[in-house]
């Protein structure tokens, strides 16, 4: 139990109650190439492929399957939205909210493949546009990636200079929060959602807290079984019911399905321990200090259920990012 981190924000079987280390395999116990039969069976008739939940009954299957697929949202495409600066915004101590950003690179240096930003856009958890604008390369673009982009060299006569979109982005960011203070406790400062934020920043040549990032890359329950990445595309498709990028990239259309993933892992109905939510060392505090203060034989006369409830995940869940979860 101590090395599995088994825990409720582990996903779950919802008919053998099974611990599973990621949605995705999960995913293959019951409807993966050679499901568990009895899993298989309730699941054909009372889950949903989506969020992978059971359901008291067909009818209540259907009812949720309504609001569980969501529509594709409306590209954006290559049209200039204008930009007015961002408003402080308050949360009166309940956490701050997200932002979700993608970026459309294009290529740079003599073989094209040194990625450029050239199109970036920021939402909030609304789905609103609150930045977007092209970006001045800083060096000149030998690669355009036409084919994935959609973009010419027309699109980034007039774009904004990379230092300025820097400044606007952590303007938005922080939230009128101070650095020091945003690495520490978060503060003010805003959550960045993506997918490959790494990516996205190296490409903006910006740095942001850590403890700031949700990337829907690297959230381990939205990895693959042997801990590699999906594909955004991937990861759209099979938990939110539609597809993306089927001709050009569009930065709007993949911030909001990053941002859509994020709530949808955040809303879990986990059950939460006030005591963890309160501190930004989740994971270092409470994976092994329980069981590193109990001796040996206090652990082997445990129950296994006494053992779950002292058992901590090895990474911090987004459920505990919720408004309700967050003490005042």
């Amino acid at each position: 139990m101590k090395v599995s981190y088994h825990s409720v924000h582990q996903p779950r079987c919802g008919v053998c109650l099974k611990h599973c280390k990621s949605f995705e395999s999960l995913r293959e116990h019951v409807i993966g190439p050679l499901p568990k039969e009895d899993c298989s069976r309730v699941f054909s008739e009372q889950g949903c492929n989506l969020c992978l939940k059971v359901f008291d009954s067909p009818i209540s299957l259907s009812e949720h399957k309504r609001s569980c697929r969501l529509p594709a949202p409306s590209p954006i495409g290559t049209m200039k939205l204008p930009y007015s600066d961002p408003i402080v915004v308050s949360h009166n101590g309940r956490g701050p909210g997200a932002i979700a950003i993608d970026c459309e690179m294009v290529g740079g240096g003599d073989d094209g493949t040194l990625d450029l930003c050239a199109l970036v856009c920021l939402i909030d958890e609304d789905e609103n546009v609150i930045f977007h604008t092209y970006v001045r390369p800083q060096i000149p673009v030998t690669n355009y990636r036409y084919e994935i982009t959609g973009l010419t060299e027309e699109h980034l006569r007039d774009a904004m200079p990379l230092k300025l979109v820097q400044e606007k982005i952590l303007q938005i960011l922080y939230n009128g929060e101070s650095i020091v203070r945003a690495r520490m406790q978060g503060g003010k400062a805003r959550l960045l959602v993506g997918h490959a934020l790494e990516h996205d920043l190296d490409c903006l040549r910006m740095t942001y807290p850590d403890n700031l990032l949700r990337d829907t890359a690297k959230y381990p329950p939205l990895m693959k079984t042997n801990l590699v990445c999906h594909s955004l595309k991937y990861l759209t498709q099979k938990y939110l019911g539609y597809n993306i990028q089927t001709s050009f990239h569009d930065p709007y259309v993949d911030s909001v399905s990053a941002m859509r993933l994020y709530k949808r892992m955040r809303a879990q109905d986990h059950l939460n321990d006030a005591s963890e939510i309160s501190t930004d060392a989740y994971i270092s505090q409470n994976v092994t200090s329980k069981f590193d203060s109990l001796r040996a034989k206090e652990l082997e006369q445990m129950s296994p259920d006494e053992l779950y409830e002292i058992s901590r995940p090895n990474y911090k869940c987004w459920c505990l990012d919720s408004s309700q979860a967050i003490q005042p």
